[in-house]
């Protein structure tokens, strides 16, 4: 049998012939093409020539400076590519080659300060193999912020968790951000239902968003923080991308008046609970240190914060620290439901029952009997809302999650 070389020198044989007879064009030529000349496939020799293959890559090769965001693509123009490896010391770059195997794309995430080496395997139309290669480096921030996700200052946020409906995300940097719009760029929050809303910056660090009203019963709430190569300012970038989850549960509201001295408590929009409570007694006072303090309960929807079989409360938290002050205290409390920072609870007073829907006498706590304050305490849970009303004082922004407790127009920036 004759090899494949012989059947094609034979075939160029023939056709030289031919060509001297002046009646045929070479095998494969188009007509009027003389064998060898412009316009010919085939060459001296008696095999085809095959188009060299154009690989494209991206970065391009020796760049500098690359954001570990960017896509790395290699495409091939006049073959195919058999696979691409991106590879930094040990650690390799997940990527798919497209069904055409004209382009490979990246899926994994670049590092920041690496140099990736590409090597991709390519075949032109006659199926001959070929290595191309290229490298670059990616960017080395001075310094790199961190995200976690928070219910509040004192509580993550569970991936999957379930919260109630004034339970905002809460977005929190490691390190000072100084460029807040690229921040929010790259905070994504997708709820369904849908609803629009609002960032508000707590601080440097702290990035919190509400919509205008409470979240829908059953809402569930998406935040993704595409950070990974964000430059946020004064060298500081976004050390990795971050999302979670979380979903709204029943609506409970607990509504206190302090000039009736109740709560009236609906889940679902329905009254089921209207206990006699007592709020903080009023008036003002001086720390040791001359500070102002008062003893309101601030007005405002305040959002439940954390819960504790037991704290110790004592008045020294806020500068009352002399025994003989008539205002003075430092005792175990139980059934607390946290709903503030600065230290406003719901909680058990079995001490001042009397008061109890009569008369304001607490500090600034939420006062109520031992089986009322144990339903709330086995009841209500974070993000559910406790609506204080009829004090002179309002709740802060800064204060647990008071973003409840400013109006929508003023929310933000």
């Amino acid at each position: 049998m004759l090899s494949r070389r012989q059947v094609i020198t034979g075939a160029v044989g023939v056709a030289a012939g031919s060509a001297l007879a002046g009646c045929t064009t070479a095998a494969g030529a188009a007509p009027g093409t003389r064998w060898a000349e412009p316009g010919s496939s085939f060459t001296p020799g008696g095999t085809p020539s095959a188009t060299p293959v154009a690989v494209t890559f991206t970065p391009a090769a020796d760049a500098g400076n690359v954001s570990p965001a960017d896509p790395v693509m290699v495409s091939a123009t006049g073959g195919t590519i058999q696979s691409v490896t991106v590879t930094a010391g040990d650690k390799t770059v997940a990527g798919k080659l497209d069904t055409d195997q004209h382009t490979w794309r990246s899926t994994g995430e670049l590092a920041y300060g690496q140099t990736y080496t590409i090597t991709a395997s390519v075949a032109d139309a006659s199926g001959a193999a070929a290595q191309k290669t290229s490298a670059f480096t990616t960017l080395k921030p001075a310094n790199t912020a961190a995200i976690t996700f928070q219910a509040n200052a004192l509580a993550v946020l569970k991936t999957g968790g379930t919260y109630g409906i004034g339970q905002i995300p809460v977005v929190r940097f490691s390190r000072a951000v100084s460029d807040k719009a690229a921040a929010e760029k790259a905070v994504v929050i997708e709820t369904s239902p849908a609803v629009e809303g609002k960032f508000f910056w707590l601080d440097k660090q702290t990035l919190h968003w509400r919509p205008e009203k409470y979240f829908a019963p059953g809402s569930r709430i998406s935040v993704k923080v595409n950070i990974l190569g964000v430059n946020l300012g004064n060298g500081t970038y976004g050390a990795a991308n971050a999302s979670t989850n979380y979903s709204i549960g029943e609506a409970k509201i607990a509504v206190v008046d302090t000039n009736t001295h109740r709560m009236l408590v609906y889940v679902n929009g329905a009254q089921v609970h209207d206990f006699p409570i007592s709020a903080g007694k009023g008036g003002y006072t001086k720390a040791a240190d001359g500070s102002p303090i008062d003893f309101f309960t601030r007005s405002g929807p305040h959002v439940v914060l954390e819960k504790l079989p037991t704290v110790r409360m004592t008045s020294a938290s806020y500068g009352i620290t002399n025994p003989k002050d008539p205002n003075f205290y430092d005792e175990s409390i139980s059934l607390c439901v946290r709903i503030t920072y600065s230290g406003e609870y719901t909680h058990k007073a079995d001490w001042n029952i009397p008061d109890h829907g009569k008369r304001n006498v607490s500090h600034g706590c939420i006062n109520m009997d031992p089986d009322h304050a144990k339903w709330m305490f086995d009841t209500f849970g974070l993000g559910d809302i406790v609506d204080v009303k009829n004090t002179p004082v309002h709740l802060p922004i800064w204060d647990g999650l008071g973003d409840w407790a400013t109006s929508y127009d003023q929310y933000g920036h």
